[in-house]
């Protein structure tokens, strides 16, 4: 038995964002009216919502489900609904209760209408979503039957956020957490970001910046903390928090943090328990330690392996530390990609069970490709996770269009040659993103940069999804269903990454980046205290080639990879100038030789940027004037940086080799001072 809810169609009013205003505030969540025969289609089903009355009317979870599920239908039915009388299109919201029953969902049709069901609550919430998604991609509702469980159990945003409200590595304004005025005021736009980020399944968030702050750790920020949490409960959403590790030492009045120390064990274990009195569901800590100059337990001659297991302990069975394996030292003379590696593996199988290791996609630094981490595979009694980077801090910051999925693939699908692929071994713990959301209206600074960050949640939920898939879902959601519009714009995106990997760093060059703010080139900065901070340390251009040496003849990082695979990455163009030293007149597989090609890689980012513009010129009528305009002139942007990453960097390897460009090619715009002179200390996100 159930009873009908008079929430299907008035419920629009009790969400913000019912009054439709194109500036990118609803993101993919617009609903934006149907057409033509799919609002025929779900006119006709006349849809109207139930509970089933084993569940809990007041459970905030169901309520959510069922004002989302309002707010879509009312929305996609335009305005006023047209819902026609009669019909048969019953949407019975069935989840279970229990509360580690599971996320998992399916939704059904048969003459009944739609039933959205699972083990738990949080199961009707992710159906709600997937129907709306459903519909809105213009999907028959007589017909939609979905199954869908999440292939990673942890799917996490890091927000680097610091509580003064700067963000580091952000481009989107200012924090989204009102920490000042917490936990007295809670602004609407919390509530607007669990609803986005429960819509594509994440369900954990770290709020503040892995640069750890130890006053997070007090009872006045606990107490601000908790309203977060309790908002964002009914979403699926747990809260863990970056904990500073010289903590008990800074805040506790302990003269030591070492963590085989009575006292600091005592003093993280009293902590945890104020904070799981404060939230029960607390998901635990993150930390960075000893990286980067942030304190860690070698300051003790301890290992990671202790410093993680202290803080596990505290937790206990409650909760997780995420210990970053994000390490290198400038006291350290190998290899900067090796450090890592060389650090935590042989620590493998002694962090506790509650402990999980989280590992950059790359072994440098979110470069724009990189190959895959060697530490994945070769840790099998450690629980690793991926880490990527939402935020685009080395793809062109908040300007350049640059769609990161195809770039998430690639390390997904990458086989270890140990054990399986980084999505298989993963999968048991789960995927982390470096945010990119801040303060402007649209949330992300660019519009495509959304594009990210449900791109993110889609595959952490799902790694077999495509980038095209992805790609797909979200143009039509997020600007127009218009097939003409998803067939010129999905291609664009899918092509992003790859223009900006060709006009920044071609051929597996890495970290070429102006350096504090890595907005722009700097491949001449040869000067900086810590040698792996220097762009040359990556390029190693000399008067007879360029690339670093990591085969057995230079660093010998190859061999940190599975046999087969390490065979694979050294003949790989890609990274012929990650895994090699190479002359400058050494022919290419194309017959032309390495300054050509590389000359040629440049001109193919920049003409790729050129075509972007081109087709997004050519959607205007498919979308709202205000992000038509805003799209077109980040691409202009996009355009005179292109050319000048292209530009500069050709001027800088003609100082180094001496070499005329090949003949047609066009000339650096300025000489190479120009270049070098400029200068950016206003850049964001520093």
């Amino acid at each position: 038995m159930a009873r009908l809810l008079a929430l299907c169609l008035a419920v629009a009013a009790l969400l913000p964002g019912a009054a439709r205003a194109e500036d990118g505030y609803d993101l993919w969540l617009r609903y934006a009216p149907l057409e033509g025969e799919a609002l025929e289609r779900l006119e006709e089903f006349n849809p109207q919502i139930a509970v089933d009355l084993y569940n809990r009317e007041d459970n905030p979870t169901l309520e959510a489900a069922v004002r989302e599920l309002g707010f879509g239908l009312h929305s996609l039915l335009g305005e006023p609904a047209r819902s026609r009388p009669g019909g048969h299109g019953r949407i019975l919201i069935d989840c279970g209760s229990h509360p580690t029953g599971g996320e998992q969902y399916f939704v059904t049709t048969d003459r009944q209408g739609i039933r959205i069901g699972g083990p738990s609550h949080i199961s009707c919430l992710y159906g709600a979503y997937a129907l709306l998604r459903e519909l809105s991609l213009g999907a028959d509702p007589r017909t939609i039957n979905l199954t869908s469980a999440p292939a990673m159990p942890l799917r996490m945003l890091n927000h680097w956020d610091n509580p003064d409200g700067h963000v580091e590595r952000g481009y989107a304004g200012r924090s989204i957490f009102d920490w000042w005025n917490l936990p007295d005021r809670l602004d609407q736009r919390m509530i607007d970001y669990a609803r986005a980020n429960a819509s594509i399944g994440i369900n954990a968030v770290v709020v503040n910046n892995v640069n750890a702050q130890a006053y997070m750790l007090e009872p006045r920020y606990i107490a601000k903390l908790k309203r977060l949490a309790d908002a964002w409960r009914p979403y699926g959403i747990r809260v863990f928090l970056s904990a500073r590790f010289s903590a008990p030492r800074d805040i506790g009045g302990l003269p030591t943090a070492d963590p085989l120390d009575p006292a600091v064990r005592a003093w993280w274990r009293a902590k945890a328990d104020e904070i799981y009195a404060a939230i029960p569901d607390f998901g635990g800590f993150l930390v960075k330690a000893n990286s980067e100059g942030q304190p860690g337990p070698q300051d003790y001659g301890r290992s990671h392996a202790d410093g993680a297991n202290v803080l596990a302990e505290a937790l206990g069975n409650r909760g997780t530390v995420i210990w970053r394996a994000f390490v290198y030292s400038e006291h350290n003379d190998v290899d900067r990609a090796m450090q890592a590696f060389d650090e935590f593996v042989p620590l493998d199988g002694q962090f506790a069970p509650n402990v999980i290791v989280q590992v950059k996609n790359g072994p440098i630094d979110f470069q724009p490709r990189e190959p895959f981490h060697p530490m994945f595979g070769a840790m099998p009694n450690t629980r690793l996770m991926l880490e990527a980077q939402i935020t685009k801090e080395y793809l062109g910051q908040g300007t350049h269009l640059a769609y990161l999925a195809p770039m998430w693939e690639e390390v997904l699908h990458a086989d270890t040659g140990r054990g399986g692929t980084v999505a298989q071994i993963v999968q048991p713990v789960g995927m982390a993103g470096v945010a990119n959301t801040g303060s402007d209206r649209n949330w992300t600074g660019s519009d495509f940069d959304q594009a990210n960050w449900y791109a993110f949640g889609r595959l952490a939920w799902d790694p077999s999804l495509t980038s095209e898939q992805i790609a797909r879902e979200w143009a039509a959601q997020t600007f127009s269903r218009a097939p003409e519009f998803v067939e010129a714009v999905v291609p664009m995106m899918l092509g992003s990454r790859q223009a900006v990997v060709d006009y920044m760093t071609p051929l597996g060059l890495a970290h070429q980046m102006a350096t504090g703010h890595h907005y722009g080139p700097g491949p001449w900065v040869c000067d900086l205290a810590r040698p792996e901070w220097n762009p040359c340390y990556y390029a190693r251009a000399d008067r007879q080639g360029i690339g670093f040496d990591r085969t057995a003849s230079g660093s010998n990082a190859l061999a940190q990879y599975a046999p087969p695979v390490a065979a694979g990455l050294a003949a790989d163009p890609d990274y012929l100038l990650w895994f090699h030293h190479v002359g400058w007149d050494q022919a290419m597989p194309s017959g032309r030789s390495l300054w050509a090609e590389l000359v040629g890689r440049y001109d193919t980012g920049v003409a790729a940027v050129d075509a972007m513009a081109d087709t997004w010129a050519a959607q205007q009528r498919h979308v709202d004037p205000q992000r038509f305009r805003a799209v077109a002139e980040n691409l202009v942007i996009q355009q005179a940086e292109a050319r000048w990453w292209r530009d500069a960097s050709l001027a800088w390897w003609q100082s180094i080799n001496g070499l005329p460009l090949p003949e047609g090619t066009r000339p650096p715009q300025h000489e190479l001072d120009y270049y070098r002179s400029l200068a950016f200390p206003e850049a964001p996100g520093q």
